[in-house]
């Protein structure tokens, strides 16, 4: 039960300027894409603080993963789906887990 995972995490941001189209492809993205090998999770949040600003967190048991992910028909998809309902280009950022454990 001591299996190393090398867990990546991505955030994706995005700065609507159509809120009630771009949340409603977001979430059917979050849905569509938790079932995709090798995905841990996928969170949708939308910004307390920043009007119209919607946030992605995935979790992935890899990095190959989260690649093979980056080059599928939902992530495609999405990317299409988001023309014009977004007022700058998303954010994306790739991050590392750090164990707790190690840090122990």
């Amino acid at each position: 039960m001591d299996e190393e995972i090398d867990l990546t995490l991505v955030t994706m941001t995005f700065d609507a300027s159509d809120p009630e189209q771009l949340v409603g492809i977001l979430a059917h993205y979050v849905v569509i894409s938790r079932g995709e090998p090798g995905c841990r999770n996928i969170d949708l949040a939308a910004s307390s603080t920043r009007p119209g600003r919607y946030v992605i967190i995935e979790k992935w048991e890899s990095p190959e993963a989260q690649q093979a992910h980056f080059d599928s028909p939902s992530m495609i998809g999405m990317a299409r789906a988001c023309t014009g309902l977004l007022s700058d280009p998303p954010h994306i950022d790739l991050h590392e887990a750090i164990s707790v454990h190690d840090l122990a």
